[in-house]
This record gives structure tokens, C-alpha cells and sequence, in this order.
């Protein structure tokens, strides 16, 4: 409940999330839309309270045209780090820490020339998308709560992403 009631207030940084968009290379925008995160481009830089964007960016499907609710368990276990691989820990460790400002930076930056680099590029996005407007917390430092998607990359674009609120 005290966490809750931490980020109740939040705004989204639709501001952010519009001007990284608009910097953003083609090549990078169609990986964001090859994940499925596509729509978030065009939400316009608006001062709207937190849960109600949230709320309607997750819930509306734009094949059908309509709002559709329902949640599910997104993630339903948190990462173990004792429990990963050696290279799994090696990217659990790049992240640990990292800022939201760290992350804009790395995801503006980043190349995307090979398969390496893209995922690379895939990780850093959904990371940045939780931090900026998904799952913002008082803290802007990436939580463990982060970390979980970034290793369940096959099939992230199913996900019910509302499931995680």
C-alpha cells in the first residue's frame, strides 16, 4: 500500500516520451514497433495525471479501435540473480543502478548496425518505457521490478503490459 500511495500522484512524461520519439532514428523506430510499443508514439506531450494515461495507453487497441480492460500477471516472478546465467547477471549488473537520464542517453546513442546491438537497443527501450511511463517510480533508479522484461524478451510484444499496474 505504501508504494501505491508513493506513485499515485506521479505524472507521465508524455513530454519526454514525445521528444525522444521525435530524436529517435527510423531504424529504432521500427524496432520500438517490432515490440509491440508502436502506439506510444503518438501520445502528444499532455500534462494528464499518471494512472488515467496509463490506463488508457495499455488498454487501447488500436487494430480494433476501441478501449478493452483486463488484467492479468505480467510478471509474476521477480529475477533471482543468484538464479541467472553468468551473462544474464553480466547485463543485470549494466543495468543495476542506472538512471532514467542514463538511460535516455544510452537509448539515443546506442547503434543498432548488428543483431547484438539491436537487442541491446530492445533492452535499454523497455527499460526506459517502464522508468518514463509505464512503471515510473519516486526512486529514478531502475528497480529490480525493471530488470524482469529485459529477460523474457520472446514474445514481449503478447504481454499484457497492464498486468503490471
Amino acid at each position: 500500500m505504501a508504494a501505491r500511495n508513493q506513485t499515485k500522484d506521479l505524472k507521465c512524461a508524455t513530454h519526454l516520451l514525445s521528444d525522444k520519439f521525435r530524436n529517435m532514428t527510423e531504424e529504432k523506430k521500427a524496432i520500438v514497433r517490432d515490440l509491440g510499443f508502436g502506439g506510444l508514439m503518438h501520445i502528444p506531450p499532455l500534462g494528464v495525471d499518471h494512472q488515467l494515461l496509463r490506463e488508457l495507453a495499455n488498454n487501447f487497441k488500436l487494430g480494433e479501435n476501441r478501449l478493452k480492460t483486463g488484467y492479468g500477471d505480467l510478471f509474476p516472478e521477480k529475477v533471482e540473480y543468484k538464479k541467472l546465467s553468468d551473462d544474464d547477471k553480466i547485463i543485470y549488473r549494466r543495468f543495476q543502478g542506472k538512471t532514467l537520464k542514463s538511460l535516455t542517453d544510452e537509448m539515443m546513442e546506442i547503434g543498432v548496425g548488428n543483431e547484438e546491438k539491436r537487442l541491446m537497443f530492445k533492452r535499454i527501450f523497455i527499460l526506459y518505457i517502464q522508468m518514463a511511463f509505464l512503471l515510473p517510480t519516486t526512486i529514478n533508479k531502475i528497480s529490480p521490478v525493471h530488470l524482469t522484461p529485459i529477460f523474457k524478451m520472446d514474445g514481449i510484444s503478447e504481454r499484457n503490459w497492464g498486468g503490471m499496474f
